[in-house]
């Protein structure tokens, strides 16, 4: 299950990556507001999409259960309302983009880059939103293989309309900043599509529902509550960063949005694995399977952390070079390389995290995920 999570897992990250590669040979302008557009908006998709989690949660307990006809109605309402949240974040960040990136202290280019970057890339939010719910419940029914190559799909269309369309190679029209966003407009609408086309060939659930009433809605918007304010908490640390970076300068905010979507591919990767254990948390939590459930709770966290060793290893061994796939401006070379070995020790420790998120994810438990967070009560 592990390599299918972790593949399925890095879709939105990848695409923001190559994102970057490409625009990166246009100017360092334009590299700062693709990697201060699309740092926005995966950290608004990974607030909105703890709705996947819960979806997760929820069926895989009742797979464990043998109850799975009795959640047939839950998925469609899940699907459905991820994609009204979808749109209203979509009608909200959209209006006020402009707003948004001036609070990143991006200014003059930067910011017209990122705006216009950002208005159409904003629109792939209900696609995206809807294809995690989708996936959520794939996964709670144990395959996670349906999800890796809906991902691969997406990330493919990705990589081939990205030159086409930045460069306007083939006929196409040179459209720059503006043809990455598309692009990835174009494969989170493919993957929404292919989610949509197994979910009616190869799954009990239907597309629409027939009501929009469940026993089990409370506790999955309850769930996806706790998680969302948890999520949010730590999304505002990522965008201070993002913040004093622009303040700092252009060559600073460019260098550091390349470590920053390397970190967020990292940890996109690792919670890919802690996804695997949620599947078998859930189901075991569902079967009432108490020793498998420690036994395999343990496994993900050591694994997850050799996965984050891993990681390290391969960013220490590149570390003079990984810079060069984003940019050729010396300059934000410098700067990037002077701070990437920030990225390197934290990936064990954010192995860790992850492991443990994947396992209360598992059994439901957002509440303590969202304590985490808070300041202990004094003694």
């Amino acid at each position: 299950m592990a390599i299918p999570a972790i593949i399925s897992g890095i879709a939105e990250p990848l695409i923001a990556l190559v994102d970057m590669a490409y625009v990166g040979r246009l100017g360092t302008a334009d590299l700062a507001a693709v990697g201060i557009g699309s740092s926005f908006f995966l950290l608004v998709v990974w607030v909105l999409a703890q709705t996947r989690s819960a979806v997760l949660a929820v069926v895989a307990r009742y797979y464990g259960e043998q109850r799975l006809s009795e959640v047939h109605g839950l998925v469609p309402l899940a699907v459905w309302m991820n994609f009204g949240l979808g749109l209203l974040f979509f009608g909200i960040t959209n209006a006020f983009s402009t707003q948004i990136f001036q609070l990143y202290n991006a200014e003059g280019d930067v910011l017209a880059k990122c705006v216009a970057y950002y208005h159409i890339r904003s629109f792939g939010f209900p696609f995206v939103l809807a294809t995690f719910a989708l996936t959520g419940a794939f996964r709670g029914m144990q395959n996670l293989k349906w999800s890796m190559w809906i991902s691969i799909f997406g990330a493919i269309v990705n990589l081939l309309l990205n030159p086409l369309l930045i460069f306007g190679y083939g006929g196409f029209p040179q459209l720059g900043i503006e043809g990455s966003s598309w692009a990835s407009l174009v494969a989170q609408l493919s993957m929404f599509v292919f989610a949509t086309v197994v979910l009616k060939t190869r799954t009990p659930f239907p597309l629409f529902p027939t009501t929009w009433r469940h026993p089990e809605l409370k506790s999955l918007w309850l769930l996806s509550g706790n998680l969302f304010a948890r999520t949010i908490a730590l999304n505002a640390c990522y965008y201070l960063g993002a913040r004093y970076a622009a303040g700092y300068g252009l060559l600073q905010s460019a260098a550091h949005s390349i470590a920053m979507n390397i970190w967020l591919f990292s940890a996109f990767f690792i919670d890919g694995y802690a996804a695997a254990g949620s599947v078998l948390v859930g189901r075991f939590n569902g079967e009432r399977n108490w020793a498998a459930l420690y036994r395999v709770s343990w496994q993900v966290v050591r694994r997850s952390v050799l996965i984050g060793a891993i990681l390290a290893a391969i960013y220490g061994i590149g570390y003079l070079w990984i810079g060069g796939l984003f940019t050729k401006a010396s300059d934000t070379l410098v700067l990037f390389n002077a701070v990437f070995w920030l990225v390197i020790i934290t990936q064990p420790i954010n192995a860790v995290a992850f492991a443990f998120d994947g396992i209360y994810k598992g059994v439901g438990d957002g509440k303590s995920l969202r304590n985490v967070l808070r300041r202990p009560p004094p003694k």
